[in-house]
């Protein structure tokens, strides 16, 4: 096991990365832009290194400033988080040739499924079920006109290097091919660098269900069931439970089958996502897969009883992990964001005034803040996580509702209000709902 880990990230997840290293007896190091420099996970990390400018060019994305640190302290190894650097295979790979263990899959495993037209290659050929489309990258209009047409309208552009819902643009006709794959292209270039995209059929009023899988150096590979993600602005996840409302235990097992087939085709270790689209008549398709801790991993740690934190990095250090445990009860997670609802979700950063947590049984909040805490411009607007848990769904709906009363967030603009409202929408307390139930329910007014 390890003496010390740099944790390279910040807010939320850099804290729980703190606590899972607490309880394994292995001392921290922080590392922190000068606009984070009140912030938490550095208060309560062992050691603290500032690596640059608020930027995250120049210091949470800076490699060479963060393998400065860790090797400057000591650090045998570095636990990358989510977002950020936690799925760049040329930082993986530095860590390797540095001699520090990075706390996720190999650098390969990470290149092979951050293309994701070459995941979509890799998951026909082990035979899990993917959404019709091309074969692989389409280079030119003409050819995305043919792929279309074979494939049949509307179809979805996606940025074969993407994720986070960036470069994806849906063409409905063959009247409006031409635009949107030229703006595809265009944001794809902007966002990754990289202009190429790939066509599928655009499945229409989807589950977003996805499988977490954990897997280690020895040949290992367990799924931890699913949760439902499907609760979405722009593809950006709102809300996520487990187990899906939409699952049958038939189901659970398909798609699980289908996740472990998806990680042996590249002989995946570490903590990792596999995302599927569920349709409403019970088929599903590979979508994509991530392979990092997720945001909402909490959900699966609730009902499973397994620390994912816990388990990345004792599979990291060379340990076997365990046979998975049954489902039991439900969670639900609402993320809370500095946002302003009202006005399209606009950023709002600022000094937090007041800040209350709820608790109560089955209540669990990961956050980075407090009353005083300025939230930053300059990163992702999420504040903290509430987690429910209960033994069936409505208790732990009940929870969630009663503890976003009683969470308190002054100074900013939050989205604890929409994400009670929504809590209450009788579609969402039924479990009926898809990844366009926010767009229906605003054109509903």
């Amino acid at each position: 096991m390890f003496n010390k880990i740099l944790i390279a990230n910040r807010g939320e997840i850099a804290l729980r990365v703190i606590r899972a290293c607490r309880e394994l007896g292995i001392g921290t190091v922080a590392v922190y832009s000068e606009a984070d420099r009140d912030s938490l996970h550095v208060r309560f990390s062992d050691e603290d290194i500032c690596i640059g400018p608020p930027a995250g060019r120049d210091s949470y994305l800076n490699i060479p400033r963060i393998v400065a640190a860790a090797e400057i302290t000591g650090a045998e190894a570095i636990h990358p988080g989510y977002g950020f650097l936690a799925e760049n295979a040329e930082f993986a790979e530095i860590c390797d040739r540095s001699g520090i263990v990075f706390i996720g899959p190999t650098a390969d495993q990470i290149r092979r499924m951050g293309d994701k037209a070459e995941a979509r290659r890799t998951m026909i050929e082990a035979g899990v079920p993917v959404v019709p489309g091309s074969k692989g990258a389409v280079d030119d209009v003409e050819t995305a006109r043919s792929e279309a047409e074979r494939i049949g309208y509307p179809v979805i552009i996606k940025a074969a290097a993407g994720g986070g819902g960036k470069g994806m643009r849906v063409a409905e006709s063959a009247d409006v091919i031409e635009n949107t794959f030229t703006m595809a292209r265009n944001e794809a270039s902007a966002a990754f660098n990289d202009a190429r995209v790939y066509i599928e059929r655009f499945v229409q009023r989807p589950r977003h269900v996805e499988i977490q899988v954990l897997g280690d150096s020895h040949g290992n590979l367990v799924h931890l069931g699913e949760r439902d993600c499907s609760i979405q602005r722009r593809h950006q996840k709102l809300i996520e439970e487990s187990p899906s409302p939409a699952i049958t235990p038939e189901m659970r097992q398909a798609m699980g089958d289908a996740a472990i087939a998806a990680g042996r085709a590249i002989d995946y270790s570490n903590a990792g996502t596999v995302e599927f689209l569920l349709t409403g008549g019970g088929e599903f398709f590979f979508m994509e897969m991530n392979t990092r801790i997720q945001v909402e991993h909490p959900v699966t740690e609730m009902v499973t009883g397994v620390d994912l934190v816990k388990e990345q990095i004792r599979s990291a250090a060379g340990e076997r992990i365990g046979e998975p445990p049954a489902l039991v009860g439900h969670a639900i997670e609402c993320r809370i964001n500095a946002e302003d609802p009202a006005h399209d979700f606009r950023p709002s950063p600022g000094k937090i005034t007041a800040f209350h947590a709820p608790g109560g049984p089955g209540i669990r909040i990961d956050t980075h803040v407090y009353a005083g805490y300025s939230v930053p411009p300059y990163y992702d607007s999420l504040l903290g996580k509430l987690i429910a848990y209960g033994s069936t769904r409505d208790e732990a709906l009940g929870r969630a509702y009663q503890a976003l009363e009683e969470f308190i967030i002054e100074g900013v603009k939050t989205t604890i209000p929409f994400l009670r409202e929504v809590l209450r929408h009788p579609d969402f307390v039924a479990g009926e709902f898809d990844t366009h139930f926010l767009e229906r329910w605003r054109e509903e007014g």
